[in-house]
């Protein structure tokens, strides 16, 4: 018997290592002998940098950048395979590095976010992937393309700094500068929102509120957007309605527009980076899972992206995890078999986080337990 254990973190209680060993440990009790091979995986939100370097043995590059409010902070980003780098922007522009009373997106930019991207470059790391999720700012991406050499400029010619204000500003954009590497680079933006850049959908009023803005803001934002969209069309970047261009606060637009980069999920950037499908290679059961899983679960989330892989090629996948939610059943359209929840009798959330570890391997020892007697059932 050969398992695989592929879990996203619970988070706040337990980290994907944490998991891989309560199921490594219960596997032997109930298969003693069994063959186990676990590996982190995130679907490209927090801890998905974590995830890589632990799967693919890298290592950790640690840089001073400019937060969210231009404050200098230490980030870092993973890298990986001697040519590939992977940048979380939550590091250097994530919305917990503003605090709530200053909470405002007119006044926050990514610009470390491309500081991170210039260091990776400069380092020679050539195949990129982004993780874009968590984000403080609502600046379309320009504070980013500013560190990599691009100049925003006003009516009178001046530079912009890159902030969510200055949007409205922007009459050109002079792109001789660009880091001349960004030519070689073949880069990846992990991404699983369809959002576009302008709009009642758009970056600004989907996701602008929870960063601050009030309804005066949100309106000055988003006709900004659409001064500046229509600056990037002059230029040949004709990126406002693209499907993803609105994700973190219009980062996905600068990365595809300026960068050339591709959008893709944030799961099976991971799964394709860790080579997940090698490692199914010979593999009679998958254990995967995550926190809660409900019907948003099928949308880009671990166990949908685990599952799929496995359905195609027709490894049985389960799922452990922390609480059902409603629809959560949908994902078994989507190749996982069966759901256990740790939760094994009536309890309060506090009661269940502070006893997470006893009760995932209390849940994977039943688990183990209903395979193997589904083993005799075969017999």
């Amino acid at each position: 018997m050969r398992f695989l254990f592929a879990s996203d973190s619970f988070k706040g209680t337990l980290t994907s290592e944490q998991i891989i060993r309560l199921l490594s440990q219960a596997a032997e009790e109930i298969f003693p002998g069994c063959e186990t091979a676990g590996v982190p995986v995130a679907d490209g939100g927090e801890g998905t940098v974590d995830a890589v370097v632990t799967a693919t043995g890298g290592e950790y590059r640690k840089v001073t950048v400019h937060g969210p409010l231009m404050e200098e902070v230490t980030a870092s980003y993973g890298v990986f395979h001697g040519d590939s780098a992977i940048i979380e922007m939550a590091a250097a522009s994530g919305l917990p590095m503003v605090p709530n009373e200053k909470r405002n997106p007119l006044n926050t930019t990514t610009y470390g976010t491309g500081e991170l991207i210039k260091d990776a470059l400069d380092q020679g790391y050539r195949k990129l992937s982004i993780a874009i999720g968590g984000s403080a700012t609502n600046d379309g991406g320009m504070g980013a393309m500013r560190a990599l050499g691009v100049r925003f400029l006003d009516e009178n010619g001046a530079e912009l700094e890159g902030f969510g204000a200055d949007l409205e500003k922007v009459a050109d954009i002079d792109m001789s500068g660009l880091h001349p590497a960004v030519a070689e680079a073949e880069i990846t933006v992990m991404c699983d929102v369809n959002n576009p850049l302008t709009g009642p959908d758009g970056a600004t009023y989907t996701f602008g509120k929870q960063k601050g803005g009030t309804p005066e803001i949100l309106d000055r934002l988003e006709a900004g957007m659409k001064q500046y969209a229509a600056v990037m069309r002059e230029h040949g970047m004709d990126v406002e309605q693209m499907a993803g261009a609105g994700a973190a606060g219009g980062l996905g637009a600068a990365l595809c527009g300026y960068l050339h980069a591709n959008l893709k999920s944030g799961i099976e950037t991971v799964l394709d980076l860790i080579d997940f499908n090698g490692l199914l290679e010979g593999t009679d059961l998958v254990v995967t899972g995550e926190g809660r899983i409900d019907w948003q679960s099928a949308f880009g989330k671990v166990p949908s992206g685990i599952g799929m892989r496995c359905k195609a090629k027709n490894v049985p996948a389960v799922a452990i995890v922390g609480g059902m939610g409603n629809g959560a059943e949908k994902i078994y359209e989507f190749g996982i078999d069966s759901i256990l929840p740790t939760i094994n009798g009536a309890m309060d959330l506090e009661e269940a986080l502070e006893r997470a570890e006893e009760l995932y391997a209390n849940a994977a020892d039943r688990m183990f337990r209903m395979v193997r007697a589904g083993m005799r059932l075969a017999k």
